[in-house]
């Protein structure tokens, strides 16, 4: 018997190479090319159609515009990364770590949608029917009406879609589906491209709502083409710590709502519950104000959350440490150069450590100002006032910026109990905030003399 002939393709991009090579040569990444099993050349049925019955020109100006409607799942924090709710023919995909709690949410997202009346499938390619089953019962998830199918194979998928015609479809997961057309296995480039866009397709064309659940690689990047992310409506990603109960939901892409949306989920022995307040967990609980620590206000998205960022100073050896753990190390040594430079506080023999609370990564500028008074705090050994807040960007020359949405975090942190907020002049409300004292500051050195003025 002949041997099969193999060929190299990109994980990137999925272009191909007849031999292997360390670098990509249609995209130029590096290590991204896999060995797979050369697809036959010769002439078949294009398996691909157009999804519009006639292709004609329109004006922009005459189509009508309806919004789209949104089906709430059940569950408060899964709508609200989804953008309100599942749309009808609309494609999401859902990667994280295995374990994480993929399968769980989704199967209590169909309970939900199942009681409400909802025509729903599950399929899954890695669990049979009895271990799904068994899930639902330690879930809670009593005489569960959902229809399960226990399927690997793209055409018997596709009948099934056509047959049952469900509200939304679950494939779990994307990398166990294969199709016949192609001889390559499951979980290749050439395979998870094929089917998710033939799954794709068929969403569009009948209106079922299709959800693909994808694994992801050690770099926590989903595995397989990057194209599977460029071919769905919706890229959802699961973060969370494994020794930490709760789990961060992040939108990454979405046509039908907010991008970088986050929501924030409890895993309990029933399953994943959603955490309406989120602040209470990246805040620690201190009897009393402790030096180097200060409140901050961030947005993830549309929602603010309050977080605290923590300091230490400690006095440093001959080569002084910056280290930095949900912060930007490079922006934390230009806020210390800063520091020195307009404010007159001196930290070049001394140890910095800053951190986020509970395990958050704040990448927006606002928490500049929040860390340089952190810091000023812990050199000094002399804690911030009870209830206090603090956001603003910092230049290079000293000067605090805005912050957008500025009037949503001062008022989150009314709500929250706050009584006093130092954020910068052009945020500063123009109706005062019920139990909340504002100083509005410009500059590096304002906000220094309000906090030393406060203590």
């Amino acid at each position: 018997m002949a041997k099969e002939k193999t060929v190299f393709t990109c994980n990137d991009c999925g272009g191909t190479s007849p031999k292997w090579l360390g670098k990509c040569p249609s995209c130029g990444a590096w290590n991204t090319l896999i060995e797979s099993i050369a697809e036959s050349t010769s002439p078949v049925k294009n398996r691909f159609a157009s999804l519009a019955k006639t292709a004609e020109i329109a004006v922009l100006a005459d189509i009508e515009a309806t919004d789209i409607e949104r089906t709430p799942t059940g569950h408060e924090e899964l709508d609200r990364v989804l953008g309100g709710g599942i749309v009808e023919g609309g494609v999401v995909l859902i990667g994280g770590d295995p374990g994480i709690g993929k399968s769980t949410l989704l199967l209590q997202a169909l309970d939900s949608l199942q009681r409400a009346g909802k025509n729903t499938l599950y399929v899954t390619g890695e669990e049979s029917g009895a271990q799904v089953a068994l899930r639902s019962r330690r879930l809670g998830l009593d005489r569960s009406q959902v229809k399960v199918l226990a399927e690997i194979q793209l055409e018997k998928i596709l009948a099934t879609l056509d047959a049952t015609q469900p509200d939304i479809a679950v494939i779990d997961s994307i990398q166990t589906v294969y199709s016949d057309q192609l001889t390559s296995a499951p979980g290749s480039v050439a395979q998870v491209r094929e089917c998710a866009a033939h799954l794709t397709r068929a969403a569009k064309a009948s209106g079922v709502c299709i959800v693909l659940v994808g694994h992801v690689t050690k770099e926590g990047a989903l595995a397989g083409p990057r194209v599977l992310e460029h071919m769905v409506d919706t890229v959802l990603y699961f973060e969370g710590d494994t020794h930490s109960q709760f789990r961060l939901v992040r939108a990454i892409k979405n046509r039908f709502g907010a991008v970088n949306e986050i929501g924030v989920f409890a895993m309990t022995e029933k399953g994943l519950k959603g955490v309406s307040n989120p602040s209470a967990i990246f805040l620690s609980q201190h009897p009393e104000p402790v030096p180097g620590s200060c409140v901050m206000v961030t947005l993830e998205g549309t929602r603010p959350l309050l977080v605290e960022i923590q300091a230490l100073v400690d006095s440093g050896g001959p080569s002084p440490r910056r280290l930095s753990v949900g912060l930007d190390k490079d922006r934390l040594a230009m806020l210390l150069a800063v520091l020195h430079r307009h404010a007159g506080v001196a930290c070049m023999d001394q140890d910095v450590f800053v951190n986020a609370v509970g395990g958050v990564r704040i990448s927006e500028p606002a928490a500049d100002l929040a860390v340089m008074l952190s810091i000023t705090s812990s050199l000094r050994g002399k804690p911030l006032p009870k209830g206090f807040i603090a956001f603003g960007e910092v230049g290079l020359a000293g000067e605090v910026r805005p912050a957008p949405r500025g009037q949503e975090r001062l008022k989150e942190a009314a709500k929250l109990g706050f009584s006093v907020a130092v954020v910068p002049k052009a945020n500063a409300p123009k109706k005062p905030i019920e139990g909340l004292t504002i100083h509005a500051v410009e500059r590096v050195e304002q906000a220094m003399d309000v906090v030393r003025g406060l203590g």
